[in-house]
């Protein structure tokens, strides 16, 4: 019967890891699997390439974990030591793998037209401890193992990240379904307009009583992120507990600043809803200097919502451009709700969509007035039933560069709110 599996240990090998030479995502991507599957991640470790500090390591992992995770170390050069530094410990000798060998001969022969000779060296990442299942890697050569230990397993995966998450999805999360007594499922919250402590104060008595899900704040860049997460057998079972504290949240003025659930970025929020609704946008930017439309022209699919855009940074080229009255800039100044209201209009009518949204403020680290100090930002949203403005006031104590990401996802933030609202 194969050993149950609650705890892991993940131990990523690498003298370039320790250097900061290569940033360790290994170990971010492979802790978010182990998660899915229910199982316990209560230590990471990095070891460079020296096997007497590794072996020591790895025995250390083994002796306070159900399952070793390692990454790395599986290369065909003389310090890629995972493999018999494993194979040494669990007293397994290192045995050819024919299937591996044929299939490293095989991609070496598919390179440069059949020109390219395998090197001898290569030979060494075909060979496994004797007894490990292997992973198959299509994306390089070095295959991953898994070889099973009296209390659970230890498993070797190649140290790239194009050949890891792969690996990882599909033929390790498979290998630890049967091992595993629940599942872990959760989701993620976002919101944009409050603050973390703002959110805490609203839902302390929720995240002090739910135990199972539990509801927990991180802040990231200008939002707060609310991780609500299930245990249970399986995930259907997990997922009806996140349900009704998911919908509780919703239900309390936290609700209102939710611009999406699991959805990563706002940009990708503001995208799916247009293409949902068959909206169309265009932007007006000034102080954002253009960043609202570079992120929404990152998500792929924005062709189908995104018109364009105008960096109007300028009096003349608000006027020129957008139809601002000279009038409306002369008694409101450009940092204006009037402001904003006129380039929104004006985007709106002159791309002809159905939606514009527009920015006007001070970013600093100069400028500002004794009304509207740097920080202070205008988001004018202009739809067929006309314009609404947002003031926001971000603090004049951040960066220039802060202040303007955190202006362009308020935005779109504001621009979600408004549409939704008005279906």
């Amino acid at each position: 019967m194969k050993s149950t599996i609650r705890t892991a240990e993940i131990l990523c090998v690498g003298t370039e890891l320790l250097l900061g030479e290569v940033v360790n995502t290994n170990a971010a991507y492979l802790s978010r699997a182990l998660a899915t599957l229910g199982i316990s991640v209560y230590h990471q470790t990095v070891v460079g390439d020296n096997p007497d500090r590794l072996r020591a390591a790895l025995a250390e992992a083994m002796g306070r974990a159900d399952l070793v995770v390692m990454s790395g170390g599986l290369g065909p050069t003389y310090d890629d030591l995972t493999k018999e530094t494993v194979a040494s410990l669990l007293g397994r000798p290192l045995v050819m793998h024919e299937p591996t060998l044929a299939a490293i001969e095989k991609f070496f022969a598919s390179r440069e037209g059949g020109l390219a000779a395998m090197p001898p060296n290569n030979r060494k990442q075909a060979l496994i401890p004797e007894g490990a299942v292997v992973f198959d890697n299509p994306n390089g050569t070095a295959p991953g193992l898994a070889v099973e230990t009296d209390g659970g397993a230890v498993v070797l995966l190649p140290g790239p990240p194009r050949e890891l998450e792969p690996m990882t999805d599909r033929s390790l999360v498979p290998f630890l379904e049967g091992r595993v007594e629940s599942v872990l499922v959760s989701h993620n919250l976002h919101i944009l307009g409050m603050g973390e402590s703002a959110v805490e104060s609203i839902l302390l008595p929720l995240m002090q009583s739910a135990q199972n899900p539990s509801v927990a704040p991180y802040a990231g860049d200008g939002e707060v992120r609310l991780r609500v997460t299930a245990k249970a057998p399986t995930r259907a079972e997990a997922e009806a507990l996140c349900g009704p504290v998911m919908e509780e949240i919703r239900k309390s003025p936290v609700g209102k600043f939710i611009y999406g659930v699991d959805v990563g970025r706002v940009e990708i929020a503001l995208v799916a809803f247009l293409a949902e609704h068959n909206l169309t946008l265009a932007t007006a930017e000034s102080c954002t200097g253009g960043l609202i439309a570079k992120r929404i022209t990152d998500v792929a699919g924005a062709s189908r919502v995104f018109v364009g855009g105008g960096v109007t940074y300028t009096n003349e080229m608000k006027m020129a451009l957008l139809g601002v009255p000279e009038a409306t800039i002369a008694h409101h100044t450009e940092v204006s709700a009037e402001t904003a209201a006129a380039m929104a209009r004006g985007a709106r009518e002159r791309f002809g969509t159905d939606v514009a949204l527009s920015t006007t403020g001070f970013a600093g680290p100069g400028g500002g007035t004794e009304r509207d100090p740097v920080g202070t930002v205008y988001v004018g949203i202009s739809t067929a039933a006309g314009e609404d403005v947002v003031r926001l006031s971000l603090s004049p104590l951040r960066s220039r560069d802060f202040i303007r990401t955190a202006a362009s996802s308020r935005a779109m933030s504001e621009v979600l709110r408004v549409l939704r609202t008005s279906r």
